[in-house]
């Protein structure tokens, strides 16, 4: 711009350790940015060249050798534009989060984040020690302040900014999906463009990471707290931010709001491809019963890798119904993934024969009903170990809850797709989808719920009612309700002291359980750490 800067803000699939390639990709951008997009500043999100969360990487001194040789070859780059990237900064061995301003392949300035968060997924204060000192940076007589992410969320570094004479913030991101995340950020940035009367840019990584998504949807407000930018979410783009002399965005393209089914549809299909082609897996094997979940996760698969990277496999046992059958074969065939079946009805009669003298004079219980499941799981394993394909595990976040999974049998695999999934959500995401284009059929979601490991089972035998326990769930699980919070709200007794009990003495298989995409405020693993072994019984007390 000749009056004014133009900003174009990354917002990159980044891998975690891969300081060359990560590397790579911050001087294409700041190329295309220069060369064809006449940009003044290049942002790019929190801790790029790492990626984030690189965890206890950051303990390891090679880390930042690494760092220290991206850092040079952007500096040898020589780009003519100003560039600003996060990065670890170690000194006299004391650890920042930092962001480098490089400018024409000369390092002018480096800012470390003074707000360090420690709380849900984010352990920061592990690894780094807080700045203390507000940095800016003159692009064209245009003073431009740099934060990192938590910084934005108290309200001292932006006042600070501003107090310095800042007109404009750049704020590095990496910042993880969850349900009505991007909601949190733009209300919250709203509020702080327009206290503080300075516009805001909000730049944040994207792509899967174990179990964190991150979303993208940078976006801009200007200093009354007005949206002026989105960035679509899930994918990675060069936004351009056009501003006057004052550091006033000039509107721009933004991208229409994701309703909830759909952003969350959105997260588990880049968290299982990122998952999978990060790590190197030519595709994944999905054990398909016939039953809701393990058809979303199919569907699910298939969008994130296509069909040729998807292998189905059916094993029915004397107890599976002939629709479920006819189901997973149904949308085997739509989806177009190849399919086979595989009885497991002799290998479990080989199974109770081998066992009958040692279990004789006792009843058939849950122990015949995991046998099913384990044998599943070995065969799946063994599919596995020859393609060289993973394990998709299709597992529902209730089920994850109280326990109703086999251990080493259905929870047997690589990555759970669906595993922060209530079941009732399960049932939208699978409408949701085939609103987009029939691949699930009908009778698949609207049939009652079975593990079909019994005669006549139907999963209300064990449990409560899907709605009645999801939303107890949500309340034990996500808000930390007392057991007489949750009866208060008027579910019976006895039913929410029976769900309290079987949350609390599952935490060991939870433990075990492959790691699955983050969707919701509190998912299971880094967001909800409780002991496995514990005299603590909350259901008792009164």
């Amino acid at each position: 711009m000749k009056n004014g800067l133009r900003i174009v803000m990354g917002q990159l699939n980044l891998l975690v350790g891969d300081m060359a390639g990560n590397v790579e990709q911050v001087i294409a951008s700041a190329r295309t940015a220069k060369d064809e997009l006449a940009a003044d500043v290049i942002v790019f999100p929190e801790l790029t060249l790492t990626g984030y969360p690189p965890e206890d990487l950051l303990l390891r001194p090679g880390l930042y050798i690494e760092v220290g040789r991206a850092l040079a070859r952007l500096e040898d780059a020589a780009i003519d534009l100003t560039i600003v990237v996060g990065y670890p900064l170690i000194e006299n061995g004391v650890r920042f989060n930092a962001a480098a301003i490089i400018r024409s392949g000369e390092l002018i300035a480096v800012y470390r984040k003074q707000c360090l968060p420690n709380y849900a997924v984010f352990d920061e204060k592990r690894y780094f020690t807080a700045g203390a000192e507000p940095c800016l940076v003159e692009v064209k007589g245009l003073s431009m302040a740099i934060t990192i992410c938590e910084d934005v969320w108290e309200p001292g570094p932006i006042q600070q900014a501003v107090a310095h004479g800042a007109q404009l913030i750049l704020n590095l991101n990496a910042s993880p999906f969850h349900i009505n995340k991007w909601r949190e950020r733009e209300s919250l940035l709203r509020e702080r463009a327009s206290a503080n009367n300075v516009p805001v840019l909000y730049v944040n990584q994207v792509g899967g990471q174990d179990e964190l998504v991150f979303d993208g949807s940078s976006f801009v407000v200007d200093r009354e707290g007005e949206l002026t930018h989105r960035a679509p979410s899930y994918e990675p783009r060069l936004i351009v931010v056009d501003v006057d002399e004052q550091g006033n965005p000039v509107p721009g393209d933004i991208a229409p709001e994701s309703a909830d089914d759909e952003s969350v549809y959105g997260a588990l299909v880049l968290g299982v491809r990122d998952y999978v082609r990060k790590n190197g897996f030519p595709g994944v094997v999905i054990g398909l019963s016939g039953g809701v979940d393990s058809a979303l996760t199919l569907t699910i698969a298939v969008d994130a890798l296509g069909e040729d990277q998807v292998e189905a496999v059916m094993m029915p046992s004397r107890y599976t119904r002939d629709m479920s059958l006819e189901d997973a074969k149904l949308q085997a065939e739509t989806l177009g993934v190849k399919y086979s079946v595989i009885p497991i009805k002799e290998m479990f009669t080989a199974f109770e024969l081998a066992l009958s003298e040692r279990f004789a004079g006792m009843a058939t219980d849950t122990t015949e009903e995991n046998l099913q499941a384990r044998i599943r799981g070995m065969l799946l394993m063994a599919i596995s170990n020859k393609t060289g394909r993973m394990v998709l595990t299709t597992g529902n976040k209730s089920e994850m809850a109280v326990g109703y999974a086999t251990l080493y049998g259905d929870m047997a695999g690589g990555f759970a797709a669906i595993k922060d999934v209530p079941k009732t959500m399960v049932y939208r995401l699978a409408r949701y989808r085939n609103r987009l284009g029939q691949v699930i059929p009908e009778r698949v979601i609207e049939r009652e719920p079975s593990a079909e490991l019994a005669p006549d089972q139907q999963d209300t035998d064990s449990l409560p009612e899907y709605d009645v326990l999801d939303a107890i769930l949500e309340d034990y699980v996500e808000q930390d309700a007392t057991p007489e919070d949750i009866i208060a709200e008027g579910y019976d007794p006895e039913t929410v002291r029976r769900v309290i009990r079987m949350v609390d003495r599952n935490e060991y298989k939870r433990r075990q359980a492959a790691p699955g995409v983050r969707v919701t405020p509190r998912a299971f693993g880094r967001d909800r750490r409780y002991p496995i072994t514990s005299g603590y019984r909350e259901d008792e007390s009164e």
